[in-house]
């Protein structure tokens, strides 16, 4: 019985150790990068949400997007959450705040910190506050900007009606 627990503790130490080495994904993007999303022409509902860490109502509205994304299909809609925090600040910030909200969602951390030379592109009437949300299907020429935060009923009665 002994060498029962032995293996077990063992088995959970491991176990442990493994996941305390594993770190949140994240893309790190450019304008090119954030191009190739804006112009995914895949017949799929994308939701782009532009938030930061150190943006208060960004880091409260950040729990809806990752209940909403639970109640979808991912061949039908694919979130990404582009966080536009400081890349030197990727490990200190970014990251525990990813792992400790148990994040699953892709992000792309935006790396290119002119925001003057892109928002345009994300949407012309975008004043470059955040949090921001874009919601599109290219294929099916959709398309809807949102400035300022959402709540769970607001983000999926626009998902159903772009769907």
């Amino acid at each position: 019985m002994k060498d029962f627990y032995l293996k077990i503790f063992t088995l959970a130490i491991l176990l442990f150790s493994s996941l305390q080495g594993q770190s949140q994904k994240i893309e790190y993007i450019k304008v090119p990068e954030l191009e190739k999303i804006l112009n995914n022409k895949e017949n799929k509902l994308f939701v782009i949400n532009f938030w930061a860490t150190w943006c208060p109502p960004c880091v409260k509205e950040f729990p809806v997007f990752i209940k909403v994304s639970k109640e979808y299909d991912t061949t039908k809609v694919k979130f990404i959450m582009v966080s536009l925090d400081f890349p030197s600040q990727a490990e200190t910030k970014l990251i525990p705040f990813l792992k400790k909200n148990n994040v699953s969602l892709k992000v792309a951390l935006m790396t290119d910190l002119d925001y003057n030379s892109w928002i345009d592109k994300v949407d012309g009437s975008w004043q470059g506050d955040i949090p921001a949300t874009l919601i599109f299907n290219n294929m099916k020429k959709r398309r809807y900007f949102h400035p300022g935060e959402m709540n769970v009923t607001g983000l999926k009665q626009i998902l159903n009606e772009y769907l």
